[in-house]
């Protein structure tokens, strides 16, 4: 069994009875219709730039199949589709609000032949060992209940040589920066939500959840503990996020 980490604690609802997971699933079902326009005015559209980065490291292994966990509303699965042009992408997340706007994405995007995305969770993962290329999780590893157990399922499911890569907020270091993304996280962020409309407890979350996340050297060091070689991480936007590398060892 993997330790638990003090991030898999940090949970949406404070009042609520149910675990993480079950927390998490509900807060993206709620979120789900205006996720997308709020990432795009949270980061002024910064995540865009991120998410290519990330996919252009795993161009030069040229992935056949990729699994993306914690898909959302399978933004990653169609830009790396049409990037790197695979045979086959699948999606899972435990949000079925989440899947169902990113069905339609898809279907809009001529995609259906190409990308399929199924309810799933990080920690069990309906898939046999050694079945992907690649795996690569965007802004989804902080919403594990089980941070080393889910990263040791995605190792499970990689081909011996395959690669894991995941992009996720991280802390900037230096002063001046931390502090403006501090205030930004905590007062403006929330802030947007509510003009969306949207649920103020689930944008205190994720600030909350990147704050308490083990990000760049504490990161590679799971990755490293759980087995996985060639570890990195790439600061992008003046450290507000990561790029995080791995792979399964032959």
């Amino acid at each position: 069994m993997s330790n638990s980490l003090p991030h898999d604690h940090i949970t949406p609802f404070k009042d609520s009875a149910k675990g993480k997971k079950e927390q998490v699933a509900d807060m993206f079902d709620k979120i789900a219709p205006k996720y997308d326009a709020m990432n795009r005015v949270l980061s002024a559209r910064t995540d865009i730039g991120w998410r290519k980065k990330a996919i252009n490291i795993l161009k030069k292994h040229s992935p056949k199949h990729i699994l993306d966990v914690a898909t959302g509303t399978a933004d990653m699965a169609i830009m790396t589709c049409k990037m790197l042009n695979p045979e086959k992408i699948v999606g899972i997340d435990i949000s079925v609000g989440m899947l169902e706007l990113g069905r339609k994405k898809i279907e809009k995007e001529q995609l259906t032949h190409k990308i399929e995305l199924h309810t799933g969770d990080s920690e069990t993962i309906n898939f046999a060992d050694n079945t992907f290329d690649a795996v690569m999780v965007a802004f989804g590893v902080r919403n594990f209940e089980n941070l080393e157990k889910g990263l040791n399922e995605m190792k499970r499911v990689l081909k011996p040589g395959g690669r894991l890569i995941v992009l996720e907020f991280s802390k900037p270091r230096r002063k001046l920066i931390k502090s403006f993304y501090n205030l930004y996280m905590s007062i403006v962020a929330p802030q947007v939500a509510r003009w969306f409309k949207q649920n103020k407890e689930a944008y205190q979350y994720l600030n909350e959840s990147s704050i308490a996340f083990p990000d760049r050297h504490l990161f590679t060091d799971i990755l490293k503990k759980v087995g996985y070689a060639d570890t990195s991480f790439t600061p992008l936007s003046l450290g507000i996020c990561c790029i995080y590398a791995g792979r399964k060892p032959q």
